[in-house]
């Protein structure tokens, strides 16, 4: 970004003058876009695609759309590139509703992350992956079905994308190992698949950013996730796999029955600091791929659920933002109206979570103005070359 200070703009010319002079006249300050840009980051959101009209988290829906525009500069599909819905059988594609998406965001002038090439979890494979004949030389066909995916993807949209989370959740928590699937039981290992698409990206993107993408947290219960996320980057690095950042999906909780969030956040930054601390070290750069707030252990009643939920966030995202090596921030949807976790995670109650920055009216909440002030808050983010 290039800052234009006051001598600057009294050396320029009078048209210089009153092109910029318009342009900050119509730029809202209060965005969290703005409050991104101030310390050289981008805020964004997941979107999807829905038909013209449909109420749902897409651009088709005017009032989510504006939600988009006005606070985000970088887009990534919540579902519509993952091979589910992109890759029907092992010799088709269908990119009918992922184009739609790109075509919007690229000219309504937002960056694109794209999510995921490989979800490596056999639970999310589509069927005929899963239950693939890879025939009397299973590594090469699975290499070949991988690659194929990859290629395609990359090189239907060049650089329309700028950042790929490579490979998603490879890591079983339970157990901080890597999780086996029909892939990696053709190609002899976990390891190997995740290598080759790395290195097969490399090669199909070599513009863009490669990320792996994790929901390993700081919350309670998850430091085995955390151990073999730590030696999975660990090992990337022994074997020279070129991955440039740790996407961090900060799908954040409380989960227990709380009136201080506070307390709660205070209470895990130090093992949450110290693991990326050790991403850091290695060289990783960060991203935050898919941030939202999941409220199950606040109470029903507004008010203090979002006040806890704020307050739980603003002390995340104040680790996080202390990071320069952190780039992106997304959110995983700006309403709570078509928030994931109304359907995956409900509450008990049967109240709505009030996980996003708006609400299901697409009013800002408190957890919008914290995110506001983290943002604006931060470091100032490092420029670093691949």
């Amino acid at each position: 970004m290039t800052m234009i200070d006051r001598r600057n703009l009294l050396a320029g010319s009078a048209a210089l003058l009153a092109a910029t002079t318009a342009r900050a006249a119509d730029a809202p300050t209060d965005t969290l876009k703005a409050a991104a840009a101030s310390k050289g980051r981008r805020f964004g959101s997941a979107f999807a695609w829905s038909p013209p009209g449909a109420d749902a988290g897409s651009f088709a829906n005017p009032a989510y759309a504006a939600l988009l525009k006005r606070d985000c500069d970088v887009l990534v599909p919540e579902n519509q590139m993952k091979w589910q819905a992109i890759r029907p059988a092992a010799d088709r594609f269908d990119f009918s509703r992922f184009d739609p998406m790109v075509e919007w965001a690229t000219t309504n002038g937002f960056a694109l992350r794209g999510h995921t090439l490989l979800w490596a979890y056999s639970k999310w494979f589509p069927a005929w992956l899963n239950n693939h004949d890879f025939g009397q030389r299973p590594a090469v066909e699975a290499a070949r079905i991988l690659d194929q995916h990859i290629d395609t993807v990359t090189k239907r949209y060049g650089r329309k994308i700028e950042s790929y989370d490579v490979v998603n959740e490879a890591v079983d928590p339970d157990t901080g190992g890597l999780r086996e699937t029909s892939l990696s039981r053709a190609m002899g290992g976990t390891a190997v698949v995740l290598d080759h698409a790395f290195r097969t990206a490399r090669a199909a993107a070599p513009h863009a950013e490669l990320v792996y993408n994790d929901y390993m947290s700081w919350e309670d219960g998850n430091a085995k996730h955390r151990a073999g996320v730590l030696t999975l980057l660990e090992e990337f690095r022994r074997r020279g796999t070129p991955v440039d950042a740790l996407g961090v999906q900060s799908h954040i909780g409380l989960f227990k029955p709380t009136t201080d969030a506070g307390a709660v956040a205070k209470r895990l930054e130090p093992e949450w600091r110290a693991f990326l601390d050790r991403v850091t070290g290695m060289g990783y750069r960060l991203v935050i791929t898919e941030f939202d707030v999941r409220d199950k252990g606040l109470p029903a009643t507004i008010a203090p659920r979002d006040k806890g939920v704020a307050d739980f966030a603003r002390a995340y995202l104040n680790i996080m933002l202390s990071y320069p090596q952190l780039g992106d921030v997304l959110a995983w949807g700006m309403s709570d109206r078509y928030s994931w976790l109304r359907g995956f995670e409900p509450r008990t109650d049967g109240v709505i979570a009030r996980g996003c920055p708006y609400d299901v009216d697409f009013r800002a909440k408190p957890l919008r103005g914290a995110m506001l002030a983290a943002l604006a808050g931060g470091v100032q983010r490092a420029v670093v070359a691949r």
